[in-house]
Formats: structure tokens, C-alpha cells, sequence
């Protein structure tokens, strides 16, 4: 018995420091393959950055150039109401907007769900004028009416209808990057 005892004992002696260095070992294995894994994610979120964040900033980019396209004193800049009805006109207007809307999109891929809402928000805000000013129009307008009565509606509410979309975009440009 006291043979088994110390055969016992003897075996402990050498299976206690082994199991100790091989959990040893297994920890550190371990350790090392999360932190060569974690390298890597980083690597690879890097690479992805390189690549993704130019193209997020100019969807931004992007967005802005149509909030501005579509705020109405640069709208009716750019597409003068001269030589139509305000029937006409007002037809113009809505496709210009829809056309530019559509032209970017996509650029809501790469945008938040807030951002792109405020967007869409503006847009709607914007036809929501223009066709609230041409009802209010008398028959046979002109153009030049249209696009005159639709500046006094912003300048009398003293707010542009795309103001508070591009505000939010340039803020959320300005957290993010």
C-alpha cells in the first residue's frame, strides 16, 4: 500500500507541472492566435476604411450638391421660369427636382437612415412650395410669377426648405469624419 502511495505521489509529481505547462502553453497559444485574429480585423477595417470612407464623403459631397441644387433661389436661378406658363414652369420645376433626386439616389447607401430622411424630407418640403405657390396662382400666370411668388414664400417664412437637411448632413459629415 504504501508502495501505491508513493507510485501515486511519484506520478503526480510529474503529471501536475506537465498538465500546468500545457495549460500554459494552451493559453498562450490562445492568447496569441486572438491577438494575431484582432491584427488582422484591424488590417482589414483599415483597408476597408481606405477604400470606403472617400466614397461615404463623396456621397455627402454629393447630397449637399443637390440640397443645393434644389433650394429654391438656386432652382429658380438656374431654370429661369422666361417664356412659359406657370403651368409650364411649374411642370419644369418638379422634373428638374425629380431628375436631381433620382441622379443621386443611391448615394443613400452610404449614408445614415437620419440623414437620408432629412434629405427626402427637404426634397418633399421643396414640391410641397412649389405646388402650394402654383395653386395659388391665378389662371394664365407666367412663369416669372411662379418663380417670384415662390422667393416671397421663402423669404416671408424666413426659412429655406432644404436648410434644416443641409444642416444635418454637414453636421453628421462633420461627426464622422
Amino acid at each position: 500500500m504504501e508502495e501505491s502511495l508513493l507510485f501515486i505521489i511519484d506520478l503526480l509529481k510529474i503529471t501536475v507541472p506537465a498538465l500546468i505547462v500545457a495549460f500554459a502553453m494552451y493559453y498562450l497559444v490562445k492568447k496569441h492566435y486572438e491577438r494575431d485574429y484582432k491584427i488582422r480585423l484591424l488590417e482589414l477595417r483599415q483597408k476597408n476604411s481606405e477604400v470606403v470612407v472617400p466614397i461615404r464623403l463623396q456621397a455627402y459631397e454629393r447630397v449637399v450638391l443637390l440640397l443645393e441644387r434644389i433650394t429654391p433661389s438656386n432652382l429658380l436661378v438656374r431654370v429661369s421660369g422666361a417664356g412659359h406658363t406657370a403651368a409650364e414652369y411649374h411642370r419644369v420645376l418638379l422634373a428638374e427636382i425629380r431628375n436631381e433626386f433620382n441622379h443621386n439616389l443611391s448615394q443613400q447607401v452610404y449614408m445614415t437612415e437620419q440623414a437620408w430622411q432629412q434629405v427626402k424630407h427637404a426634397r418633399e418640403d421643396v414640391v410641397n412650395l412649389i405646388n402650394k405657390t402654383y395653386q395659388e396662382l391665378p389662371e394664365g400666370a407666367r412663369g416669372t410669377e411662379l418663380a417670384k411668388r415662390i422667393l416671397e414664400t421663402v423669404l416671408n417664412t424666413e426659412q429655406d426648405p432644404t436648410e434644416r437637411a443641409l444642416s444635418y448632413v454637414k453636421q453628421e459629415i462633420g461627426q464622422t469624419f
